[in-house]
């Protein structure tokens, strides 16, 4: 059978936020971890979907300790916001982020900030989140960061001349990028972070092909009921469960020995199944191209990691 949420260990005293929160893998992350006694934030962008999160999750762990705080990654003033009000309302301290919201193949769209949604969403937001919080993660003994990607990552590279899709938009190659930057993220985050012998550990996670909402957001945006049809039929058929999804990301966030920088997924083709190394294109492991990617998430979100000067 494998790893399964039953090992997770006792996680009482510690500080989760988890994005994306309100359904899907973030949804059962965040119920995993409060059902082990963390104290867990829902972070998401619909404050009443988050509320109705939070009543299941209260229904499903009535000993859970959680709450729903608003955060757009669309936006970088919700960002702060957020961080601010991490900072006042939890002490300066985190033992877990984990950076699960996205979006998926979308049409062309701008952030609040203008940047293309899906660079905007899967890659800067969590950029400048991670940076905000990370005080509050170097000031907790073995904190993690699990930035969750895809193994779509292999459709692309990042394009490092063109990052919003300025010349050119595909939606399912900008997300690809996106995923793949979320690994070129994690790469330096870790390198940075070893540098620095801070007691953090950056790893990355990728839920395989699990049946959640993701799939069918963009259909359902642009009116397309055929498509929006498949794609609910092939989550039926052959997708693994939200559940099954997210146990890599949890087995990242939680597990005995995660390396940094490692990449875990569904141990089947990184298909289904328990919780595995999985495989990653070797472009996401290119020091030279995290170092542009992060001195350009630097220049675009005005987050800069000061306790991690490389």
């Amino acid at each position: 059978m494998g790893w399964t949420a039953a090992d997770m260990p006792d996680l009482s005293g510690r500080d989760a936020v988890v994005t994306g929160a309100n359904s899907g893998l973030g949804y059962c992350t965040a119920r995993e971890l409060a059902r082990r006694g963390a104290r867990v934030v829902l972070a998401c962008r619909s404050e009443a979907r988050g509320a109705a999160a939070l009543d299941r999750l209260a229904a499903e762990v009535p000993s859970a300790d959680a709450r729903v705080w608003r955060l757009d990654l669309g936006d970088l003033g919700s960002v702060r916001e957020f961080a601010r009000r991490h900072e006042r309302e939890r002490g300066g301290r985190l033992g877990l982020l984990v950076n699960n919201a996205g979006v998926m193949a979308l049409p062309h769209r701008r952030t609040a900030d203008g940047f293309e949604t899906q660079f905007g969403v899967n890659h800067l937001g969590h950029f400048a989140l991670t940076g905000l919080l990370m005080p509050a993660l170097l000031r907790t003994p073995g904190a993690r960061v699990v930035t969750v990607s895809s193994m779509l990552h292999l459709l692309t590279n990042v394009d490092l001349r063109d990052l919003n899709s300025e010349r050119r938009y595909h939606r399912w190659l900008a997300y690809g990028r996106s995923k793949t930057a979320n690994l070129l993220f994690t790469h330096e985050l870790a390198r940075r972070i070893a540098a620095t012998g801070a007691d953090v550990v950056a790893a990355a996670a990728h839920p395989g092909y699990a049946s959640t909402n993701l799939q069918t957001a963009a259909p359902r945006m642009e009116g397309r009921k055929a498509a929006e049809a498949v794609q609910t039929l092939g989550n039926r058929l052959v997708a693994q469960s939200a559940e099954a999804g997210a146990l890599p990301v949890l087995y990242a966030a939680t597990a005995p020995g995660v390396r940094p920088d490692s990449f875990t997924g569904p141990r089947l083709l990184a298909w289904r199944g328990a919780p595995a190394p999985s495989p990653r294109a070797s472009w996401t492991r290119d020091d030279r191209a995290a170092a542009r990617l992060w001195a350009a998430s630097q220049e675009l979100t005005g987050v800069r990691y000061e306790a991690l000067k490389a």
